[in-house]
Protein backbone atom coordinates (compact mmCIF):
# COMPACT_ATOMS: atom_id res chain seq x y z
CA UNK A 1 0.00 0.00 0.00
CA UNK A 2 1.01 3.48 -0.83
CA UNK A 3 -1.30 6.71 0.49
CA UNK A 4 -0.74 9.95 -0.21
CA UNK A 5 -2.19 13.34 0.89
CA UNK A 6 -1.60 16.82 -0.59
CA UNK A 7 0.06 19.08 2.17
CA UNK A 8 -2.83 21.67 2.55
CA UNK A 9 -4.99 20.85 5.58
CA UNK A 10 -7.76 22.73 6.76
CA UNK A 11 -10.28 21.64 9.23
CA UNK A 12 -13.84 21.55 9.30
CA UNK A 13 -14.30 24.93 10.80
CA UNK A 14 -12.36 26.85 8.54
CA UNK A 15 -13.64 25.47 5.47
CA UNK A 16 -17.29 26.03 6.88
CA UNK A 17 -16.48 29.48 7.30
CA UNK A 18 -15.17 29.84 4.18
CA UNK A 19 -17.95 28.58 1.80
CA UNK A 20 -20.53 30.14 4.55
CA UNK A 21 -18.71 33.91 3.61
CA UNK A 22 -19.32 33.28 -0.12
CA UNK A 23 -22.67 31.65 -0.80
CA UNK A 24 -23.98 34.05 2.26
CA UNK A 25 -23.50 36.76 -0.76
CA UNK A 26 -26.34 34.29 -2.71
CA UNK A 27 -28.88 34.74 0.12
CA UNK A 28 -28.29 30.79 1.07
CA UNK A 29 -28.71 29.62 4.44
CA UNK A 30 -25.50 29.67 6.28
CA UNK A 31 -26.79 27.98 8.84
CA UNK A 32 -28.39 25.04 6.95
CA UNK A 33 -24.64 25.13 5.90
CA UNK A 34 -22.89 24.66 9.22
CA UNK A 35 -25.97 22.18 10.15
CA UNK A 36 -24.86 20.05 7.06
CA UNK A 37 -20.87 20.64 7.49
CA UNK A 38 -21.39 18.91 11.41
CA UNK A 39 -23.32 16.48 10.35
CA UNK A 40 -21.31 14.88 7.97
CA UNK A 41 -19.03 14.07 11.33
CA UNK A 42 -15.46 15.34 9.17
CA UNK A 43 -13.03 16.93 11.88
CA UNK A 44 -11.14 18.34 8.71
CA UNK A 45 -9.61 17.68 4.82
CA UNK A 46 -6.64 17.77 3.05
CA UNK A 47 -6.93 19.93 0.09
CA UNK A 48 -5.50 19.76 -3.48
CA UNK A 49 -4.32 23.84 -3.27
CA UNK A 50 -3.74 26.20 -0.32
CA UNK A 51 -7.46 27.37 0.62
CA UNK A 52 -6.79 31.12 -1.32
CA UNK A 53 -5.89 29.30 -4.63
CA UNK A 54 -9.28 28.38 -5.07
CA UNK A 55 -10.81 31.76 -5.96
CA UNK A 56 -9.34 32.52 -9.67
CA UNK A 57 -10.51 28.27 -10.49
CA UNK A 58 -13.61 30.32 -12.28
CA UNK A 59 -13.22 28.09 -15.30
CA UNK A 60 -13.63 23.96 -15.25
CA UNK A 61 -10.47 24.54 -17.65
CA UNK A 62 -8.46 26.15 -14.75
CA UNK A 63 -9.21 23.81 -12.62
CA UNK A 64 -9.07 20.85 -14.50
CA UNK A 65 -5.51 21.81 -15.10
CA UNK A 66 -5.25 22.22 -11.75
CA UNK A 67 -6.30 18.68 -11.16
CA UNK A 68 -3.47 17.15 -13.91
CA UNK A 69 -0.93 18.65 -12.15
CA UNK A 70 -1.98 17.39 -8.34
CA UNK A 71 -2.83 14.04 -9.66
CA UNK A 72 0.21 13.60 -11.06
CA UNK A 73 2.10 14.80 -7.98
CA UNK A 74 0.02 12.60 -5.70
CA UNK A 75 -0.62 9.61 -8.15
CA UNK A 76 3.73 9.72 -8.52
CA UNK A 77 3.89 9.71 -4.96
CA UNK A 78 1.73 7.18 -3.92
CA UNK A 79 2.95 4.27 -5.81
CA UNK A 80 6.45 5.21 -5.24
CA UNK A 81 5.70 4.50 -1.54
CA UNK A 82 3.44 1.48 -2.55
CA UNK A 83 6.86 0.04 -4.57
CA UNK A 84 9.12 0.98 -2.51
CA UNK A 85 7.05 -0.97 0.89
CA UNK A 86 6.73 -4.17 -1.89
CA UNK A 87 10.80 -3.71 -2.18
CA UNK A 88 9.99 -3.49 -6.73
CA UNK A 89 11.20 -1.22 -8.60
CA UNK A 90 8.74 0.84 -11.56
CA UNK A 91 10.27 -1.79 -14.23
CA UNK A 92 8.78 -4.38 -12.23
CA UNK A 93 5.64 -3.50 -12.90
CA UNK A 94 3.39 -5.12 -15.81
CA UNK A 95 -0.14 -3.59 -15.29
CA UNK A 96 -1.15 -0.19 -14.38
CA UNK A 97 -4.36 0.12 -13.28
CA UNK A 98 -5.88 3.96 -13.23
CA UNK A 99 -8.63 4.76 -11.19
CA UNK A 100 -10.62 8.29 -10.75
CA UNK A 101 -13.65 10.31 -11.40
CA UNK A 102 -12.50 13.89 -10.47
CA UNK A 103 -10.61 14.93 -13.67
CA UNK A 104 -10.37 14.37 -17.14
CA UNK A 105 -6.53 13.97 -19.10
CA UNK A 106 -6.00 12.43 -22.05
CA UNK A 107 -2.75 11.41 -22.09
CA UNK A 108 -4.47 9.80 -18.90
CA UNK A 109 -2.76 10.17 -15.70
CA UNK A 110 -1.11 6.78 -15.63
CA UNK A 111 0.30 7.21 -19.40
CA UNK A 112 2.35 10.45 -17.40
CA UNK A 113 3.65 8.08 -14.64
CA UNK A 114 5.11 5.98 -17.02
CA UNK A 115 7.29 8.58 -18.09
CA UNK A 116 7.89 10.53 -14.46
CA UNK A 117 8.57 6.80 -12.85
CA UNK A 118 10.21 5.42 -15.65
CA UNK A 119 8.33 2.39 -16.16
CA UNK A 120 8.78 -0.40 -18.79
CA UNK A 121 7.93 0.38 -22.47
CA UNK A 122 5.77 -2.09 -22.69
CA UNK A 123 3.52 -2.15 -19.17
CA UNK A 124 0.06 -2.22 -20.34
CA UNK A 125 -1.92 0.50 -18.51
CA UNK A 126 -5.52 0.75 -17.91
CA UNK A 127 -7.26 4.06 -17.20
CA UNK A 128 -10.59 3.92 -15.50
CA UNK A 129 -13.37 6.80 -15.32
CA UNK A 130 -16.47 7.14 -13.80
CA UNK A 131 -17.21 4.07 -11.30
CA UNK A 132 -17.27 6.53 -8.20
CA UNK A 133 -16.75 5.80 -4.96
CA UNK A 134 -16.63 2.09 -5.95
CA UNK A 135 -13.95 2.56 -7.93
CA UNK A 136 -11.34 1.61 -5.06
CA UNK A 137 -13.03 -1.60 -4.90
CA UNK A 138 -13.63 -2.73 -8.42
CA UNK A 139 -10.07 -2.08 -9.48
CA UNK A 140 -9.03 -4.25 -6.61
CA UNK A 141 -11.62 -6.42 -7.81
CA UNK A 142 -10.49 -6.06 -11.80
CA UNK A 143 -6.67 -6.78 -11.18
CA UNK A 144 -7.46 -9.41 -9.42
CA UNK A 145 -9.24 -10.54 -13.02
CA UNK A 146 -6.03 -9.64 -14.85
CA UNK A 147 -3.23 -11.54 -12.58
CA UNK A 148 -5.76 -14.78 -12.91
CA UNK A 149 -4.89 -14.81 -16.44
CA UNK A 150 -1.24 -13.47 -15.87
CA UNK A 151 -0.41 -14.91 -12.46
CA UNK A 152 3.36 -14.45 -12.54
CA UNK A 153 3.25 -10.82 -12.94
CA UNK A 154 2.89 -7.55 -10.91
CA UNK A 155 -0.27 -4.93 -11.35
CA UNK A 156 -0.74 -1.65 -9.44
CA UNK A 157 -3.91 -0.09 -8.57
CA UNK A 158 -3.61 3.96 -8.58
CA UNK A 159 -6.68 5.52 -7.18
CA UNK A 160 -6.45 9.62 -7.58
CA UNK A 161 -9.32 11.86 -6.27
CA UNK A 162 -9.32 15.76 -5.71
CA UNK A 163 -12.98 16.08 -5.17
CA UNK A 164 -12.22 20.00 -4.04
CA UNK A 165 -11.22 20.80 -7.68
CA UNK A 166 -14.97 19.88 -8.67
CA UNK A 167 -16.41 22.28 -6.25
CA UNK A 168 -19.70 24.15 -7.88
CA UNK A 169 -19.19 27.29 -6.24
CA UNK A 170 -23.05 28.80 -7.79
CA UNK A 171 -24.57 25.61 -7.12
CA UNK A 172 -26.57 26.37 -3.65
CA UNK A 173 -28.14 22.48 -3.60
CA UNK A 174 -28.10 20.41 -0.41
CA UNK A 175 -26.18 18.07 -2.21
CA UNK A 176 -23.55 20.33 -3.27
CA UNK A 177 -23.56 21.39 0.37
CA UNK A 178 -23.36 17.75 1.60
CA UNK A 179 -20.52 17.16 -0.95
CA UNK A 180 -18.48 20.72 0.17
CA UNK A 181 -18.39 19.37 4.01
CA UNK A 182 -17.72 15.84 3.23
CA UNK A 183 -15.18 14.84 0.34
CA UNK A 184 -11.33 15.67 0.65
CA UNK A 185 -8.44 15.11 -1.59
CA UNK A 186 -6.10 11.79 -1.37
CA UNK A 187 -4.43 9.32 -3.58
CA UNK A 188 -3.99 5.63 -2.72
CA UNK A 189 -1.85 2.81 -4.44
CA UNK A 190 -1.81 -1.19 -4.22
CA UNK A 191 0.67 -3.41 -5.68
CA UNK A 192 -0.50 -7.05 -5.91
CA UNK A 193 1.41 -10.45 -7.75
CA UNK A 194 -0.17 -13.14 -9.28
CA UNK A 195 -0.29 -16.15 -7.78
CA UNK A 196 2.57 -17.52 -9.46
CA UNK A 197 5.13 -15.06 -8.36
CA UNK A 198 6.86 -15.55 -5.26
CA UNK A 199 6.01 -12.82 -2.68
CA UNK A 200 8.93 -10.24 -1.91
CA UNK A 201 9.69 -9.27 1.47
CA UNK A 202 7.76 -6.35 2.03
CA UNK A 203 4.61 -8.50 0.86
CA UNK A 204 2.40 -8.45 4.29
CA UNK A 205 -0.73 -8.15 3.34
CA UNK A 206 -3.16 -10.57 2.63
CA UNK A 207 -4.49 -12.07 -0.73
CA UNK A 208 -7.73 -11.42 -2.60
CA UNK A 209 -9.90 -14.89 -2.48
CA UNK A 210 -12.65 -13.97 -4.55
CA UNK A 211 -14.74 -10.76 -5.48
CA UNK A 212 -18.67 -10.26 -6.38
CA UNK A 213 -20.00 -7.01 -7.83
CA UNK A 214 -23.73 -6.18 -7.39
CA UNK A 215 -25.85 -3.80 -9.56
CA UNK A 216 -29.06 -2.48 -8.78
CA UNK A 217 -31.28 -1.78 -12.10
CA UNK A 218 -33.26 1.88 -12.73
CA UNK A 219 -31.18 3.84 -9.56
CA UNK A 220 -28.63 5.78 -12.23
CA UNK A 221 -30.16 9.12 -10.88
CA UNK A 222 -28.77 7.85 -7.22
CA UNK A 223 -25.75 9.43 -7.50
CA UNK A 224 -22.81 10.72 -10.24
CA UNK A 225 -21.88 13.63 -11.73
CA UNK A 226 -24.41 16.25 -14.14
CA UNK A 227 -21.59 17.80 -16.67
CA UNK A 228 -22.23 21.80 -17.05
CA UNK A 229 -20.35 24.75 -18.39
CA UNK A 230 -18.16 24.77 -15.01
CA UNK A 231 -17.73 21.42 -14.81
CA UNK A 232 -18.81 18.31 -12.62
CA UNK A 233 -21.83 18.85 -11.15
CA UNK A 234 -22.84 16.72 -8.49
CA UNK A 235 -25.68 14.30 -7.93
CA UNK A 236 -26.65 12.91 -4.66
CA UNK A 237 -29.56 11.34 -3.53
CA UNK A 238 -30.66 11.26 0.35
CA UNK A 239 -31.97 7.97 -0.79
CA UNK A 240 -28.37 6.88 -1.02
CA UNK A 241 -28.22 5.01 2.44
CA UNK A 242 -32.09 3.43 2.12
CA UNK A 243 -30.52 1.17 -0.91
CA UNK A 244 -27.69 0.43 1.21
CA UNK A 245 -29.43 -0.99 3.67
CA UNK A 246 -32.03 -2.39 1.56
CA UNK A 247 -29.66 -4.24 -0.49
CA UNK A 248 -26.10 -4.67 1.29
CA UNK A 249 -26.88 -7.26 3.90
CA UNK A 250 -28.36 -9.68 1.08
CA UNK A 251 -25.67 -9.29 -1.56
CA UNK A 252 -22.83 -9.97 1.32
CA UNK A 253 -24.56 -13.06 2.41
CA UNK A 254 -24.97 -14.04 -0.81
CA UNK A 255 -20.87 -13.78 -2.01
CA UNK A 256 -19.99 -14.93 1.43
CA UNK A 257 -22.44 -17.83 0.90
CA UNK A 258 -20.97 -18.99 -2.70
CA UNK A 259 -17.79 -19.00 -0.66
CA UNK A 260 -18.92 -21.42 1.89
CA UNK A 261 -18.69 -18.42 4.44
CA UNK A 262 -21.13 -16.59 6.95
CA UNK A 263 -20.50 -13.21 7.84
CA UNK A 264 -19.39 -14.42 11.26
CA UNK A 265 -16.33 -16.18 9.74
CA UNK A 266 -14.92 -12.31 8.92
CA UNK A 267 -13.12 -11.07 10.81
CA UNK A 268 -12.20 -7.58 9.65
CA UNK A 269 -14.66 -5.34 7.62
CA UNK A 270 -13.26 -2.71 5.52
CA UNK A 271 -16.09 -0.36 4.30
CA UNK A 272 -15.74 2.54 2.06
CA UNK A 273 -16.36 5.87 4.45
CA UNK A 274 -20.09 7.32 2.40
CA UNK A 275 -20.23 9.29 5.49
CA UNK A 276 -22.07 8.89 8.84
CA UNK A 277 -25.63 7.69 7.71
CA UNK A 278 -24.00 5.27 5.19
CA UNK A 279 -21.54 3.53 7.48
CA UNK A 280 -24.80 3.26 10.08
CA UNK A 281 -26.47 1.97 7.26
CA UNK A 282 -23.96 -0.59 6.44
CA UNK A 283 -23.91 -1.28 10.30
CA UNK A 284 -27.37 -2.73 10.34
CA UNK A 285 -27.89 -4.36 7.75
CA UNK A 286 -24.54 -6.64 8.95
CA UNK A 287 -25.56 -6.53 12.14
CA UNK A 288 -22.35 -5.69 12.74
CA UNK A 289 -20.67 -6.15 16.48
CA UNK A 290 -19.54 -2.89 17.93
CA UNK A 291 -16.51 -1.87 16.66
CA UNK A 292 -16.67 -2.99 13.33
CA UNK A 293 -16.48 -0.56 11.23
CA UNK A 294 -14.23 2.01 13.58
CA UNK A 295 -11.20 2.37 10.99
CA UNK A 296 -13.92 3.79 8.51
CA UNK A 297 -15.33 5.57 11.05
CA UNK A 298 -12.03 6.97 12.16
CA UNK A 299 -10.84 7.55 8.13
CA UNK A 300 -13.89 9.84 7.74
CA UNK A 301 -13.52 11.67 10.51
CA UNK A 302 -9.84 12.10 9.71
CA UNK A 303 -9.54 12.97 6.26
CA UNK A 304 -13.35 12.86 4.59
CA UNK A 305 -14.41 10.85 1.78
CA UNK A 306 -12.07 10.62 -0.80
CA UNK A 307 -14.31 8.76 -2.93
CA UNK A 308 -12.79 5.60 -4.92
CA UNK A 309 -9.64 6.29 -2.94
CA UNK A 310 -11.64 5.92 0.39
CA UNK A 311 -11.95 2.46 0.97
CA UNK A 312 -8.07 1.91 -0.11
CA UNK A 313 -6.97 4.20 3.01
CA UNK A 314 -9.23 2.08 5.38
CA UNK A 315 -7.19 -1.24 4.05
CA UNK A 316 -4.36 0.93 4.66
CA UNK A 317 -5.03 1.59 7.93
CA UNK A 318 -6.41 -1.84 8.64
CA UNK A 319 -2.39 -2.79 7.65
CA UNK A 320 -1.04 -0.37 9.44
CA UNK A 321 -2.54 -1.67 12.89
CA UNK A 322 -1.18 -4.95 12.58
CA UNK A 323 -4.41 -6.64 13.83
CA UNK A 324 -4.58 -9.36 11.08
CA UNK A 325 -3.48 -12.57 12.28
CA UNK A 326 -2.76 -15.47 9.70
CA UNK A 327 -5.70 -17.01 8.54
CA UNK A 328 -8.01 -13.91 8.92
CA UNK A 329 -10.71 -12.74 6.89
CA UNK A 330 -11.82 -9.76 5.60
CA UNK A 331 -14.14 -8.28 3.61
CA UNK A 332 -13.93 -4.97 1.37
CA UNK A 333 -16.96 -3.59 0.30
CA UNK A 334 -17.58 0.11 -1.16
CA UNK A 335 -20.86 1.07 -3.24
CA UNK A 336 -20.61 3.88 -6.08
CA UNK A 337 -22.30 5.61 -8.81
CA UNK A 338 -24.60 3.19 -10.95
CA UNK A 339 -26.05 1.91 -8.67
CA UNK A 340 -23.68 -0.73 -7.31
CA UNK A 341 -21.51 -2.69 -4.88
CA UNK A 342 -18.61 -4.04 -5.60
CA UNK A 343 -16.93 -6.92 -2.87
CA UNK A 344 -13.42 -8.31 -2.18
CA UNK A 345 -12.96 -11.03 -0.17
CA UNK A 346 -9.17 -11.18 1.71
CA UNK A 347 -7.27 -13.70 3.82
CA UNK A 348 -4.13 -13.10 5.36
Amino acid sequence: MGRAVPPNYADQETLTAALRAHWARQHHNPDRLEELHRAVKVRGRHLALPLADYVPLDSFKKSNDAWIRGALDLGAEAVTRALDGAGLRPTDVDHLVFVTVTGLATPSIDARLVNRLGMRRDVRRLPVFGLGCVAGASGLARVFDLLRGAPDEVAVLLSVELCSLTLQREDLSVANAVASGIFGDGAAAVVLGGAGRPAGPGAAGPRVVATRAAFYPDTEWVMGWDFVDTGFQVVLSAQVPQIARENIGRDVDDFLSSCGLRRSDVRHWVAHTGGPKVLEAFQAALDLPPGALDLSWRSLEDVGNLSSASVLFVLGDLLDSGAARPGDLGLLVAMGPGFCAEMVLLQW
